[in-house]
């Protein structure tokens, strides 16, 4: 059972991130103030969710949370400010949006930078234990995988529809088989030794 807030009777957001560990596409992160009466049984850490329930739940967070936004960052600002800025700026882009300023910001995780005057707490696995990290993480990540099937639409061979930009070994195979893609984050490696042996390119 998640709990509603760190701090009860303060008006708190929720921040997370989705697509930090992959090999393309941008880095999408939310933030979601939710009313102190909601509740929810589907509600988790949205990587212990289903698709389904994920996109069945965006819509309700979106309708019943007091405010919500979602921002990223692309993979070239990643490469320029590294991956681990690029989710921190990227949340701030999603407090910026925000119509009801938080007292107090909980994040996932256990980095962020100061958000204007407004303080924070980092929480380690957040998104498994408090209702707003969660309700963020849903909207980022479906927002994020949206953004990757458009992008699979025009670049079928990276198997994107299912990946969506994580390194898995379809994935790189596709990068040494056919190339990078203008998506690609440049500072990452992008290619394992062995695959590049396997398919002759030394």
């Amino acid at each position: 059972m998640l709990l509603h807030n760190l701090n009860r009777g303060v008006v708190e957001a929720g921040c997370d991130e989705a697509g930090r560990g992959c090999l393309a596409g941008p880095v999408f992160a939310a933030a979601v103030i939710l009313p102190e009466d909601f509740s929810s049984e589907m509600l988790n850490d949205s990587k212990k969710m289903t698709e389904k329930q994920r996109y069945e739940l965006r819509p309700i967070i979106e309708k019943e949370a007091i405010a919500w936004a979602v921002a990223m960052y692309n993979n070239q600002e990643i490469d320029v400010v590294n991956i681990l800025n690029a989710s921190i700026f990227s949340m701030h882009l999603a407090l910026d949006q925000l119509s009801t300023i938080p007292d107090h910001i909980i994040v996932d995780g256990n980095r962020f930078k100061p958000y204007k005057n407004i303080s924070h707490t980092t929480v380690i696995k957040g998104d498994g234990k408090y209702l707003s990290i969660a309700a963020a993480s849903v909207l980022a990540k479906t927002y994020r995988d949206d953004y990757m099937l458009a992008l699979h639409e025009k670049y079928p061979e990276y198997g994107w529809s299912q990946n969506k930009g994580y390194p898995t070994a379809f994935h790189r195979a596709a990068i040494v088989k056919h190339g990078i893609t203008p998506f690609h984050r440049l500072s990452f490696k992008l290619t394992e030794p062995q695959l590049v042996l396997n398919f002759g390119l030394q």
